[in-house]
């Protein structure tokens, strides 16, 4: 019996044979496409192609997986420069090291200078021997990491991050570098006078190895060759760096930093008439701003007296500032007042919470903060408006109807309005100063920040 069509069961997919073997010769060609694709996947620094499909798949085996050529090298420079860096810190350190254990400490146990005379030529080489211990170890721990976790390239080491995390040490440089040159007439005004002196340092050069024959002027000018070697360093470090790379941005600042800095020591050297400078770098208008704020900061620190390692610089540039007479102005609005341009700077006495760093991420509790006023500059140098004002024994307020100002009332004493040509930014010194101002004084938790109820407050805002 002859079977129906329609009874017949179909052990077939489906399709014909046309469609199935079009199906077969895609399912091929998207195979060969996705092996291609993994033989030569894009770059993952730079997202580029370098090499051809077909000479890709020889030599994938030849060079570093995801990476193209170019890419493979720049890695492998920004891994040495990063190196460079770090060793020659640590030689640096071994130099200061010998400049102290070598010299210093001989010289004063035997006593063939006195302590006046020994920091008279030896500065503040113990601080920058403290900043090149602890700049060295948090350095030597990022590497130690990045090779622990298996990163050969040392792509997760932030070089920039760090040096700005140090940035305090600069200061410590310029210490040291303003102080060169009456240290070395020092030096060569005693050897003379000292016969013993010139003895044992004729007979350290010679007989220590530790010196490699070189004599004490020339360890001495070691701190004046690492400062100014940080630029073409961290130069190097930027070139081999994507732009991608979260360190690019802070590498960009610190070499900006060092260079600001260098800059302020080239010009306070000159003030002081010294005819030596250290390497000059060409100005920008960024530059010559930071340099000028370097030098307000010398002159605020120098005012309150704190240590450079407990002081924060919440805020600081120019502000316009007027004395109203009374306190009906509110009602006649700022437009009454007379304003004249100030540099204002913020700054905070702190303690620090570790000792690992000069700048903790973690503060520790404010102990003190004032507003340093100064005038721009006249004759070349920043004069103070007034002595500083304690925000512990200051009043912050403002108005809904003057918002374009705040006003700060120093106890029985002044009163200022202060304003920013922005008026954001007006409103974020207004936060900054209350802040700190509430934080400090505890007579403040009563009466609505008043200090007593006899003050007499007709213009004082809440």
């Amino acid at each position: 019996t002859r079977t129906k069509p329609a009874d017949v069961e179909r052990a077939d997919s489906g399709i014909g044979q046309m469609p199935a073997r079009k199906w077969r010769n895609r399912a091929s060609e998207t195979l060969s496409s996705l092996q291609a694709w993994e033989a030569h996947r894009p770059c993952t620094d730079c997202g580029e192609r370098d090499l051809p499909v077909e000479t890709d798949v020889q030599n994938c085996n030849q060079r570093r997986a995801d990476l193209c050529e170019k890419c493979r090298k720049r890695r492998t420079e920004r891994k040495e420069s990063v190196l460079e860096f770090v060793n020659t810190e640590a030689s640096y350190g071994e130099d200061l090291r010998i400049i102290k254990e070598e010299f210093y400490l001989p010289m004063q146990a035997a006593g063939l200078l006195s302590q006046e005379q020994l920091q008279g030529i030896f500065s503040n080489i113990q601080e920058l021997i403290d900043l090149n211990e602890n700049f060295l170890e948090i350095l030597q721990e990022e590497i130690d990491q990045a090779f622990d976790q298996g990163d050969d390239d040392l792509m997760t080491v932030c070089i920039g991050e760090i040096f700005l995390e140090f940035v305090n040490m600069l200061p410590a440089f310029q210490t040291y570098c303003l102080q060169q040159s009456s240290s070395v007439n020092m030096l060569n005004a005693l050897e003379k006078e000292k016969e013993l002196l010139r003895i044992f340092l004729n007979v350290s050069q010679n007989d220590n190895t530790a010196l490699r024959r070189m004599n004490l002027r020339s360890f001495l000018m070691a701190p004046l060759q690492r400062v100014t070697k940080y630029p073409l360093l961290l130069s190097r470090i930027i070139k081999a760096t994507t732009e991608y790379h979260p360190d690019h941005g802070s590498l960009r600042e610190a070499k900006s930093r060092i260079e600001s800095h260098l800059e302020h020591i080239n010009m306070k050297t000159k003030q002081e008439g010294n005819t030596w400078t250290l390497r000059s770098f060409r100005q920008d208008s960024k530059k010559k701003r930071e340099v000028i704020n370097i030098e307000m900061r010398e002159t605020a620190l120098k005012t309150v007296g704190w240590l450079r390692e407990e002081t924060r610089f919440v805020m600081e540039g120019s502000l316009q500032l007027a004395q109203p007479p009374d306190g009906q102005w509110v009602k006649k609005g700022s437009k009454t007042l007379k304003f004249q341009n100030m540099q204002v700077l913020l700054l905070v006495n702190m303690k620090r919470v570790s000792e690992s760093s000069l700048e903790s991420a973690e503060p520790g509790p404010v102990k003190d903060a004032v507003l340093v006023l100064i005038r721009d500059k006249n004759n070349g140098k920043f004069h103070l408006l007034r002595e500083p004002l304690r925000l512990s024994n200051c009043i912050v307020s403002t108005d809904p109807d003057c918002d374009d100002t705040f006003e700060l009332i120093e106890i029985r004493r002044e009163a200022f309005v202060f304003r920013d040509s922005d008026r954001a930014r007006t409103h974020h010194w207004f936060r900054q100063i209350r802040r700190y101002s509430r934080e400090l004084g505890s007579w403040k938790k009563r009466r609505n920040a008043l200090p007593n109820i006899m003050i007499s407050t007709p213009h004082t805002r809440p």
